[in-house]
């Protein structure tokens, strides 16, 4: 449990307490501040550690000594089970009482943040002659499923890093496998070594990065302590807005680690509520898609490809870069999409606005943590029905369709021009009236704000939604009973087993910025016509299609409690307000921070990818990349408008606080002959163009007689 003493006794590093001798420096970047904490910095701390504890984040001591001692057990099994192979397969009595595998642990368990119920990130290393595909994946399995303590075995061997979920005693447990080139694994074994990477395969690569990225990252980070209570912090928070979720293209464990450790280098003294306050400020202003690095990208001579969007036509095409500090360095971020980082970028700007509000004391950090209220913030949703005949081929069949979604929203995407915005959310509900095993996943749809069409308007996604059933079906472990449904609803549709205690919550009325903002929409609508998606846009009414939203009706839901700020004070456009001294705390050192923030960003930054020139790494505004942020999530910052003319209008005082996003020349232009190339929206497509177009009578009978989409404004 965290303590306030704690906090307080944490060593800073001692670089910057003597003057004589220039800060340490952490990543890529000099820091843009080395300030101490101030007293009202380390009393905020305690408050938010308190409410840390308060939530129920920490496990007890209890569930920890049982941990330890599940590993144990997993430890002595892979243990037999290698030497009853090296037994079976013949070689000497020597050789036997040597073979050996060894158990790493990675993930939130590593890094010191998991909580309460939470699994156990596990790879067992194992001798160059035990294989994953027969030895693991058959031998091992079977062994697993023989045990009364395991359960909810289930492996996965064709993820893109293989992996084996059971539970062991009631501990969730994700063990991975990687055999390297060694007949005998010693105890003392340097996972972080070059040396286990040599003849190796890449699912083997894959797997050996989770346990040396961990690694790397508490090395990379100027205090430990610091960085774990800040990343706990906003884990919590990225689950409380719907926006913690790797399969579904937001972002997962390592990405908000990798995030936050970045924060940490370049505030190396702050105390986790500073730092959790940066790290909205940092992120809200970051120019995707700048890459987030911890160091430098090496080159080794083992021949694995690293991120480089100069050699890989496919890196090019990533929205919001976030690469892993450990050979081979790899884009940790590649399922984000338009979509979801456009979310992210909006929670990012709510998160700023309650932290400034924090900084002064006219709001308490649970406002940072008010859930997002998904259900009232959007007009249109698909809701994806998924049954199955029992409980364990509902988790099969559910962990499929899952990983499946995000073609979906690229789908979409594709087929309206991203004219029609999706925010998949990363939350399952069950219905459990059904006489089936249930469970459904939704997506809320609205028009890209600030796109003109007229009042009718439709978009017909029929086509798409029957591409991504096909796709779906195509499952190889399909069994009877396993089906899928998609379905438009409409908000007032929403079924009632979504909401808490089976209610919905009240709508509150529109700020007269947000009428006003959609007056001049559809003033825009009705003037003119947009060409590039005519394919799919129909002007008929259909009694399935969705109501159209006029300002005159249209209501706003503020994204947390009415006595909290509105959405008028979290629009976009507050940040032309914006200076330097924003970056840094609000107290008498702001002037100082402002200088220090100046001298940062004039540094060069050719030298942060060891394989890339600077003026090869695309400097999109965050406007530019996010594609919809100049309209943020319908019915929680409506009344945000484009935050590239916040920018612009900041342009000075935020373009030049961001170190890694600050490639300018003398004159403050970008330098960046692969800006065109870079255009997030180049390989929209590029996921989905081997599935080619699907003959209407080849496929299912579709479940809805009608899904098409009213443009809302």
């Amino acid at each position: 449990m965290v303590t306030s003493e704690r906090m307080s006794a944490s060593p800073t590093p001692t670089t910057a307490s003597s003057p004589s001798l220039p800060p340490k420096q952490y990543g890529v970047t000099k820091p843009i501040s080395i300030l101490e904490p101030s007293e009202a910095d380390i009393q905020r701390t305690r408050e938010l550690e308190k409410f840390l504890v308060e939530a129920g984040l920490y496990e007890s001591k209890e569930e920890a000594v049982k941990r330890e001692e599940v590993l144990g057990r997993i430890r002595q099994i892979v243990k037999d089970w290698v030497k009853d192979l090296t037994r079976l397969r013949g070689y000497s009595d020597q050789m036997v009482e040597d073979a050996n595998a060894l158990i790493f642990t990675f993930g939130s368990y590593h890094l010191g943040v998991h909580g309460p119920g939470a699994d156990i990130d596990t790879l067992c290393v194992g001798p160059s002659y035990v294989n994953r595909e027969e030895d693991f994946f058959f031998i091992l399995h079977n062994i697993l499923a023989e045990m009364e303590e395991v359960t909810e075995l289930q492996p996965v061997p064709d993820a893109h890093v293989p992996v084996m979920k059971f539970k062991f005693d009631g501990i969730s447990i994700d063990l991975l496998y990687a055999s390297i080139s060694l007949l005998v694994v010693p105890e003392d074994l340097d996972i972080s070594d070059m040396s286990v990477l040599y003849d190796v395969d890449e699912p083997t690569v894959r797997s050996l990065n989770g346990c040396r990225v961990a690694d790397q990252i508490l090395k990379l980070v100027p205090n430990v302590e610091h960085f774990r209570t800040t990343l706990r912090c906003l884990k919590f928070w990225a689950k409380r807005r719907g926006v913690y979720s790797n399969v579904t293209g937001f972002l997962g464990g390592v990405n908000w680690a990798l995030l936050t450790a970045r924060v940490c280098q370049l505030y190396p003294n702050a105390v986790p509520s500073m730092l959790v306050a940066r790290f909205f400020r940092v992120y809200t202003l970051w120019r995707w898609p700048n890459p987030v690095m911890l160091c430098a990208i090496e080159e080794a001579e083992l021949g694995f490809s690293v991120w480089d969007p100069r050699k890989n036509p496919r890196d090019k095409t990533h929205h919001m870069p976030i690469i892993t500090p450990a050979y081979p360095c790899m884009n940790s971020s590649y399922n984000v999409s338009t979509s979801t980082l456009r979310v992210m970028m909006d929670q990012f700007q709510y998160g700023n606005k309650i932290c400034e509000e924090i900084e002064l004391n006219k709001a308490q950090w649970c406002a940072l943590f008010e859930p997002y209220l998904f259900f009232e913030s959007y007009k249109n949703y698909l809701q994806v029905d998924i049954v199955a005949a029992d409980v364990d081929d509902l988790r099969a069949w559910k962990g499929w369709v899952e990983s499946r979604l995000r073609q979906l929203t690229l789908m979409i995407e594709r087929d309206t021009y991203g004219k029609l915005q999706c925010h998949p959310y990363p939350h399952e509900y069950v219905d459990s009236s059904k006489p089936c095993s249930h469970c459904a996943f939704f997506m809320g749809l609205q028009r890209k704000p600030g796109e003109m069409v007229q009042e009718g308007q439709q978009f017909d996604i029929r086509g798409t939604v029957e591409e991504f059933k096909h796709s779906i079906n195509m499952y190889m472990f399909w069994k009877p009973g396993m089906e899928i449904c998609v379905s438009h609803v409409r908000r007032k549709q929403i079924p009632t087993y979504v909401f808490p205690e089976g209610y919905k919550r009240s709508r509150h009325p529109r700020f007269p910025s947000q009428l006003q903002s959609d007056k001049q929409s559809c003033e825009d609508g009705d003037a003119h016509q947009t060409g590039s998606g005519n394919r799919l846009l129909k002007r008929k009414k259909d009694p399935d299609a969705v109501e159209q939203d006029t300002p005159g009706k249209r209501q706003s839901i503020s994204p947390q409690r009415q006595d909290s700020i509105s959405p008028e004070r979290m629009a976009p456009s507050s940040l032309s307000s914006m200076t330097g001294s924003n970056i840094g705390p609000i107290n008498s050192n702001k002037k100082i921070l402002d200088q220090e923030i100046v001298e940062v960003v004039n540094i060069s930054n050719s030298s942060i990818i060891t394989s890339l020139t600077s003026d090869d790494v695309g400097n999109e505004s965050v406007a530019g990349s996010t594609e919809g942020n100049n309209g943020s999530i319908d019915g929680s910052v409506e009344g945000s408008n484009n935050l590239g003319s916040s920018q612009s209008d900041s342009c000075d005082a935020d373009s030049e606080s961001l170190l890694e996003n600050g490639n300018l020349d003398g004159n403050g232009v970008f330098r960046n002959r692969l800006q065109g190339e870079l255009e997030p929206n180049a390989g929209l497509g590029e996921v989905l163009q081997s599935m080619g177009s699907i003959d209407s009578e080849t496929v299912q009978k579709p479940v809805l007689s009608r899904l098409s989409l009213t443009s809302t404004a």
